[in-house]
C-alpha cells in the first residue's frame, strides 16, 4: 500500500498493478479497492502472479536482489544480540538445512522469540514460535483474515446489550450493558512477578 501512494504521490496515473499474495486474494484485492478508492486502478492479486505476469517477474529480482543487500549490512537492534552462526543463515527458505539451523540456534528471548530480522509472518518461524515460546493472543486484523470479512460471522453490537424486563412482566425492555469480564493473565507474567507500570520516576 505504501509502495502505491508514493507512486501516486510522484505523479503516476497507475492503470493496472499486479500484486503477488500468500493470502487470500479476494481480500486483499477488497482492501487495496477500498484503499485506493477513487483512483480507477485495476488491482490483478493472485497467488504466483511473479510466475504469470512480467512486472511481478520484474519486481521479485528487485525485492531478492534488494533483500541480499540490505543483509548484507544488517546492523542488529537488539543490545547485545550475537547470532549463533552470524548470518550464516542460508537461503532463506525452510526447504535450507542451514535456514533451520540458524533459527533453531537463535530463538533468543521467551516472549519476543527472535530478532526483527526474522519474518515473524513466515510459517516456519510461526511454527517455532508456537511450539517454543509463550503464546501469546494478538488481535487479527480483519483485512488480512479472510473469514472475518463476512460481516455476517462478526460479532453485533446489539449482542453486548441484553433487555431489562419492566415491572408487570409486559412491555418493552430497557437495553443494559453487560459487564466486560477481565481477561485472565498470562501464566509467564505471573511467574515472574511482572505487573503494568502504573507511574514512571525518574531519578
Amino acid at each position: 500500500i505504501q509502495m502505491v501512494q508514493a507512486v501516486l504521490d510522484a505523479g503516476v496515473r497507475i492503470e493496472t498493478c499486479y500484486v503477488d499474495t500468500v493470502g487470500i486474494p479476494d481480500s486483499y484485492r477488497a482492501k487495496l479497492d477500498r484503499v485506493f478508492a477513487g483512483h480507477n486502478i485495476n488491482f490483478v492479486v493472485e497467488k504466483k502472479a511473479d510466475a504469470k505476469y512480467a512486472p511481478c517477474s520484474a519486481a521479485s529480482v528487485v525485492a531478492k536482489v534488494s533483500r541480499d543487500t540490505m543483509i548484507e549490512a544488517w546492523k542488529f537492534s537488539e543490545p547485545g544480540f550475537e547470532p549463533v552462526d552470524g548470518l550464516n543463515y542460508g537461503s532463506g527458505y525452510p526447504s535450507d538445512p542451514k535456514c533451520t539451523s540458524w533459527m533453531a540456534k537463535n530463538m533468543f528471548d521467551p516472549v519476543f522469540g527472535y530478532s526483527d530480522f526474522a519474518r515473524f509472518c513466515w510459517k516456519p518461524v510461526k511454527n517455532a514460535l508456537a511450539k517454543e515460546a509463550v503464546q501469546v493472543d494478538w488481535e487479527a486484523d480483519v483485512d488480512d483474515e479472510g473469514d472475518d470479512n463476512d460481516l455476517s460471522k462478526q460479532t453485533s453490537m446489539s449482542s453486548f446489550v441484553v433487555g431489562k424486563k419492566t415491572a408487570g412482566g409486559g412491555g418493552s425492555s430497557k437495553p443494559q450493558f453487560l459487564p466486560i469480564r477481565k481477561k485472565p493473565r498470562l501464566a509467564y507474567f505471573n511467574k515472574h512477578g511482572l505487573t503494568a507500570v502504573t507511574t514512571v520516576v525518574q531519578s
